[in-house]
């Protein structure tokens, strides 16, 4: 069976990129379509295999799923061009957080899902979100899960949680990234201790950090307990981190709400949907 991708961008390629790389799909099972043909044509000159669709019309007409990897506020200029050649037979599963599983029942003519990818994706790790219109068979549903699996481990999530759960699995790796960068200015910027090497350990501390999460050999508390102990070194920097951080993380989830909110807003009157 053939998948099709619309839109071979940063998450497009990166999903390609992934399933190959994990032997989830061959070359010659791709076909791609791009706003910016160069951009596909970049994926055929990496992976000779892949086909490049000539029209919206061939790649619905070649494939039975179709990920739509493009910006919301791109969709609606899409939907009329592909409607026309969707089946019953179709799953058009979308990547993007905004518009949910009901409004892409209403836009398109198939079956339909959501399937939200993470960074972590990349490495064959990580989790991916996960949640199907009620078009869909069983049959689809744990095809398209073992297609997944292969690169990151699928978690059902209900509509109300969609924002929060995108946060903590698509944006929570550049929040920590951020937070680990600004961790090794601040060591480079009071000790003797060079960009490279500060880098370098901070890497190591977190893939070791980890992978000792993923063995269970501790939760996040009993780790802390472990380290921490009373009247030393790691316990006044905890209590220090924790006079900075406050309610940060409350009020970052509360800002990112209401930028979703915002933007949610502004597709359902572009779209217009109920």
């Amino acid at each position: 069976m053939k998948v099709g991708f619309i839109g071979v961008g940063s998450m497009g390629s990166m999903l390609i990129d992934t399933l190959l790389e994990a032997k989830s799909i061959e070359e010659k099972d791709i076909v791609v379509i791009n706003r910016t043909v160069l951009k596909a044509k970049a994926v055929q000159e990496k992976y000779p295999g892949v086909m490049i669709a000539p029209s919206i019309k061939e790649l619905a007409e070649t494939c039975k799923w179709i990920f739509l990897c493009v910006k919301p506020k791109d969709i609606p200029v899409l939907t009329p061009t592909i409607t026309p050649f969707l089946t019953n037979e179709h799953v058009m599963i979308s990547i993007t957080s905004p518009v949910s599983v009901e409004h892409l029942e209403e836009l398109f003519p198939c079956k339909v899902g959501r399937i939200i990818p993470s960074i972590l994706n990349r490495a064959q790790s990580g989790s991916t979100l996960v949640s199907f219109s009620n078009r869909c068979t069983q049959e689809d549903e744990q095809e398209i899960l073992a297609f997944i699996s292969t690169i990151s481990s699928p978690l059902f999530i209900d509509e109300n949680v969609t924002r929060v759960s995108s946060d903590i699995v698509s944006c929570g790796p550049a929040f920590f990234a951020f937070m680990a960068q600004r961790f090794i200015e601040g060591a480079v910027s009071e000790t003797p201790l060079g960009e490279k090497e500060a880098t370098e350990l901070t890497t190591s501390m977190l893939i070791g950090l980890g992978k000792l999460l993923e063995e269970g050999y501790y939760t996040l508390p009993t780790l802390q307990e472990r380290v921490c102990v009373p009247g030393g070194i790691t316990g006044v920097g905890i209590a220090h981190l924790d006079q900075l951080v406050g309610d940060g993380f409350g009020s970052l989830f509360r800002l990112t709400e209401e930028k979703f909110s915002s933007e949610k807003q502004k597709l359902v009157q572009e779209f217009q949907l109920k």
